[in-house]
């Protein structure tokens, strides 16, 4: 995702050589294949290849990716994760605190 992310469409011999042959070219293949599947690639047919290129932003990507993990989380033991958040937060920057301050105000001012 992060080649695709540099903004220019790529065909799987693209990625393999960007990723300076870390990865046979079946397993690229596969991989940029199971991203469209899933929707974050799209891709065009190029003479006997596809080209991909990324359909979510990474910050959008990020975001689902938080969302489905702390979900779960949060159904199961609701109290731990809220507390690991507000501290792990915190910890990085006292900041973030007043941050999530100002999101929770403006989200309870959009559910009214």
């Amino acid at each position: 995702m992060t080649i695709l992310w540099r903004g220019n469409a790529c065909s799987v011999r693209d990625v393999v050589q960007a990723l300076r042959g870390e990865l046979a070219y079946t397993t690229v293949m596969t991989t940029l294949d199971r991203l469209h599947t899933k929707g974050l690639l799209g891709r065009e047919k190029v003479g006997n290849a596809f080209s991909y290129r990324a359909v979510v932003t990474r910050a959008e990507f990020e975001r689902h990716i938080v969302e489905h993990a702390v979900t779960g989380m949060l159904r199961r033991s609701g109290e731990p994760v809220l507390t690991a958040f507000i501290a792990a937060a915190a910890d990085v920057d006292e900041a973030n605190l007043a941050r999530l301050e100002a999101l929770i105000a403006a989200r309870r001012k959009v559910r009214r």
